[in-house]
């Protein structure tokens, strides 16, 4: 199963937008992880804002499993969210913010409050 790694990047330190994805990496032990952070275009973003997008729809169309970290809202993740719901991709996310927006709930099939809630259920097919 190839899971892609959705979160924020733009605008964000390390913290923010690599650690969670090498948690989930480690936690995904067994499956492929496409993890767009792998071409940190931070800081130059304006000049390559084209090959951003179209590099990043070519990897949510080879993925089977997108994985939103949506504790920071971001505009390129709702956007990537959106673009594997009407590829009929299945979609998780994370949010531990309280009320999720309806947009999130209506276009993820499940939304958890921990990384290893979500992980655990990726690893177990979408079951349980």
């Amino acid at each position: 199963m190839r899971v892609y790694l959705a979160g924020p990047i733009f605008q964000c330190e390390d913290h923010e937008c690599i650690h969670w994805r090498e948690n989930a990496k480690n936690l995904l032990d067994g499956h492929q992880v496409i993890d767009p952070m792998e071409r940190d275009y931070r800081g130059i973003t304006d000049e390559n804002h084209a090959q951003i997008v179209e590099e990043d729809k070519a990897l949510i169309d080879n993925c089977d499993v997108l994985l939103a970290n949506h504790l920071k809202p971001s505009v390129g993740t709702s956007m990537e969210i959106l673009y594997a719901w009407e590829r009929k991709k299945r979609i998780y996310a994370v949010s531990n913010n309280g009320q999720v927006s309806p947009w999130l709930l209506y276009h993820c099939q499940r939304i958890f409050q921990t990384l290893e809630g979500a992980v655990d259920h990726i690893k177990n097919g979408g079951v349980a």
